[in-house]
């Protein structure tokens, strides 16, 4: 059983370290180290200055994600970066991890090898603890539901039109999703000059726009995926004077949404 004063302690990873990893894993693992050999650098082709490669055996405690089967005890090769003496991580007996991965293709076609995996980026490897367990899964069980944000790529077009009133307008910006899925922002400027915006993921029919909160998956697809300025190119027909409008609309969003705070590199491809 876990203690509310163990649950209550923060991750130490973003929101963002975890989400840039779980939205890409295939298996999502927790396990316990069992054995760990750090390479030689003729072993450890591509590895970065200041790291050590580990060759780890690990036994599974909970595939948190994935389907088939999964041996009791696994393996797999992680990068660590050396300690404040240069001296290569330390990875204790029974040490509790939780794993980002894939399966590892057998040597029958089509088959799987069971008792290894490939850590989906070279770090994947993150020590576990009951607070980045609990954002994990809170992550992937958004990412399951229906119509769940999808992956944004860029802005596809927009527009800035005033209102009736000195002051007033709205813009409306459509986003290119991973999944052609349809992701919209709409900011309304009132005559006192307030603006107020929302965030619509899928079509719109029900009202359902809404300032996305902190820390959420749609959270997350916004502020870690939206260009850090509004590519003026993609409000074709718009007058010049509304493109500014827009661009300065588009720096409201942002600044609500806030960093997409990282303490890790994302993987090549996000």
């Amino acid at each position: 059983m876990q203690t509310p004063a163990a649950v209550a302690t923060a991750s130490p990873y973003s929101y963002a370290d975890i989400a840039d990893l779980a939205t890409i894993a295939p298996m999502a693992i927790q396990a316990r180290i069992i054995h760990a050999t750090a390479l030689k650098a003729e072993r450890a082709p591509g590895l970065k200055a200041g790291q050590t490669r580990f060759y780890v055996e690990a036994d599974v405690v909970s595939l948190i994600r994935g389907a088939g089967p999964l041996a009791a005890r696994i393996s797999y090769l992680v990068d660590l970066p050396l300690d404040a003496r240069g001296k290569p991580a330390k990875l204790r007996k029974k040490q509790p991890v939780l794993l980002f991965a894939r399966p590892v293709a057998g040597a029958v076609p089509g088959a799987k090898n069971t008792g290894s995996v490939q850590l989906v980026a070279p770090d994947a490897q993150l020590p576990w603890d009951p607070a980045t367990d609990a954002q994990l899964r809170a992550i992937l069980t958004e990412l399951v539901k229906p119509g769940a944000p999808p992956a944004i790529t860029g802005v596809a077009n927009g527009f800035h039109v005033p209102g009736t009133l000195p002051g007033e307008g709205e813009t409306q910006l459509f986003l290119d999703t991973k999944t052609g899925e349809p992701v919209s922002l709409t900011i309304l400027t009132a005559p006192d000059g307030s603006r107020r915006w929302a965030a619509a993921f899928g079509e719109i029919v029900d009202g359902s726009a809404a300032v996305p909160a902190r820390d959420t998956l749609a959270w997350y697809r916004l502020a870690c995926g939206l260009p850090h300025q509004l590519p003026l190119s993609k409000l074709a027909g718009t007058a010049p004077e509304d493109r500014k409008k827009a661009a300065s609309d588009y720096a409201v969003v942002l600044g609500a949404l806030g960093e997409c705070t990282r303490t890790r590199t994302p993987p090549t491809g996000m």
